[in-house]
């Protein structure tokens, strides 16, 4: 094993269990930690995707003891879960909401992480099934059968979309997508599995035959602009295959405007830097983002090139030291939220579809 690969490993089980609260919160980073830059944006609160994968990604290293503490924190503290049955753009450590918009995304990867835990058995997971069914019913109950009937915020918390406009975030509907089939295995419901297919379905007509790529938000009014949140439809949520001629057009079309020097950035035209000072905010242009190459590194690896997962993979290795930030600088000035949870467990998730942990 490359022995930076082992470093990476052993500070990830660090970050995560940094990042695991008496309480079961999985926060995104733990700003209270000596190591956390004082000149960033503090992100200890609470965004049920991050926390997701880092569920899944704890479960790869033999962290098994913080899943269902995060899994009871969702239902017990998340504010107006129960009620609404949605899971909202982020929360504080305690329960209350921070941020309000709706991003769907976080309901089928809450689905997505309580398969995977439970997974290897099933029935365990039945212990849990008020959260099953409260988070599959809310993501039916504002699904139409084309479009969310809410508005909705796409997992970059930059556009959103509306029943009006009839356009849906392709991410989104991935995550939902796979959760609700996810759901259906562990308590069948036709329902969850209609809606599924009806998400599906769309998801493929977002596939710009002009263009060549699958759009990042498809309706009425379509967004054109490269996106690699995209990578999601391969895995984890399994829409599409790897060797689809569709995704292998749409990675091609990452990688000619979202790589530069193998290091992978969100999206064209994305100026998000998260450098603060003083209150002040600084846009000088976004970095490359590791969890990102980690990202397209399982994609290669599911498509059988191991060489070319290898490189993005490595590209990230090179640059990063004992922490995985969220973004990567060329420069001197700009600073990144670091260690950032999600990047260590996207760094967990790639290793192990490599073979190497």
């Amino acid at each position: 094993m490359n022995p930076r690969t082992r470093l990476l490993l052993d500070s990830s089980k660090e970050v995560f269990l940094d990042c695991c609260l008496e309480n079961g919160a999985i926060v995104a980073a733990n700003s209270d930690k000596e190591y956390y830059p004082r000149c960033v944006q503090d992100y200890r609160y609470v965004w049920p995707r991050d926390a997701a994968f880092i569920c899944v990604a704890a479960d790869m290293i033999g962290i098994s003891n913080i899943q269902e503490p995060f899994f009871d924190w969702v239902w017990n503290r998340a504010e107006g879960f129960r009620k609404s049955k949605l899971l909202f753009q982020n929360y504080y450590v305690n329960g209350p909401k921070r941020w309000l918009g709706f991003q769907p995304d976080n309901n089928g990867s809450v689905l997505w992480a309580i398969h995977e835990h439970y997974k290897n058995d099933l029935k365990k997971a039945m212990k849990y099934k008020e959260l099953i069914t409260t988070l599959a019913d809310g993501i039916c109950e504002v699904w139409n059968g084309s479009t969310f009937t809410n508005i909705t915020q796409d997992l970059w918390e930059e556009h959103f979309t509306c029943e009006e406009a009839e356009d849906t975030h392709t991410y989104s509907l991935a995550a939902c997508a796979h959760g609700l089939r996810l759901a259906d295995t562990i308590i069948p419901n036709k329902k969850w599995l209609k809606t599924s297919v009806e998400m599906k379905k769309r998801i493929m007509d977002s596939y710009s035959a002009e263009n060549g790529y699958f759009l990042r938000r498809y309706g009425r009014i379509s967004d054109h602009t490269p996106d690699a949140s995209v990578l999601g439809l391969v895995e984890p949520f399994k829409i599409i295959k790897p060797d689809d001629e569709r995704m292998v057009k749409t990675i091609r079309n990452i990688e000619d405007n979202l790589v530069r020097n193998k290091l992978v950035y969100r999206c064209a035209y994305d100026d998000y830097d998260g450098f603060r000072k003083e209150g002040v905010d600084f846009r000088r242009g976004a970095g490359s983002w590791p969890l990102l190459n980690f990202w397209i590194s399982i994609y290669y690896a599911r498509l059988g090139d191991k060489g070319k997962a290898l490189e993005y993979y490595n590209a990230v290795l090179e640059r990063a030291d004992k922490y995985i930030p969220e973004q990567l600088f060329d420069n001197n000035i700009q600073k990144s939220v670091s260690p950032l949870c999600w990047s260590h467990a996207m760094f967990v998730l790639a290793s192990k579809e490599l073979g190497l942990c």
